[in-house]
């Protein structure tokens, strides 16, 4: 019985959270997006995939960027303030003064308009703490403490994201909505 509370009425396993998050906004609302952004940063990879994955479903129930005290709840105990298990902090990173809580921000990869990013705090992250608590670890040798310390800009911002556009792929990967359509119902599955 326990096992059918956690199942939609598809007989599927319930996403992480209960909730199976779509940030895409509608082609009709792309442009009028696009034009509210007063700021621009171009993502970098990690930053485009970690847009993807939010916008797509793949950070469910994440419905944008960690905000501050969702970051210090994950990296402190891995969860977030609800209680819900979430293992590494999603933040956007950047090394830009100019950019404060309240800009609506336009993110760019390669050239192409993928996100607009409705700021709601920023913040200097104890990024040795975190690679600590998330990975165990501040060695540098270490490359996801690599990748904190010396890819990731000064600053985190947390904020909620409107989808745009996906970035192209040099192979295909399927959204978590695509893929639970091809699971069958009434049984565990365990994805990786």
């Amino acid at each position: 019985a326990d096992q059918q509370q956690h199942r939609t009425a598809e007989g599927l396993q319930a996403p992480h959270g209960d909730k199976l998050v779509n940030l895409m906004v509608a082609a009709s609302e792309r442009q009028a997006a696009i034009d509210s952004c007063t700021k621009t940063i171009e993502c970098s990879d990690r930053n485009a995939c970690d847009v993807e994955l939010l916008c797509v479903g793949g950070f469910s129930p994440l419905e944008g960027f960690m905000n501050q005290a969702e970051y210090d709840s994950v990296v402190l105990n891995m969860r977030m303030t609800n209680g819900l298990l979430f293992g590494l902090p999603i933040v956007l990173d950047t090394s830009s003064e100019d950019i404060q809580p309240g800009d609506k921000v336009l993110l760019k990869y390669q050239g192409t308009a993928i996100a607009a990013v409705t700021i709601d705090s920023k913040w200097t992250p104890n990024k040795p703490l975190e690679c600590l608590k998330c990975y165990g670890t501040s060695s540098l040798e270490h490359p996801a403490v690599q990748m904190v310390a010396m890819e990731r800009g000064k600053y985190y911002m947390g904020g909620s994201v409107q989808g745009l556009e996906l970035p192209s792929r040099v192979f295909p990967c399927a959204s978590p909505a695509e893929v639970r359509a091809t699971l069958p119902a009434n049984a565990d599955v365990l994805a990786f």
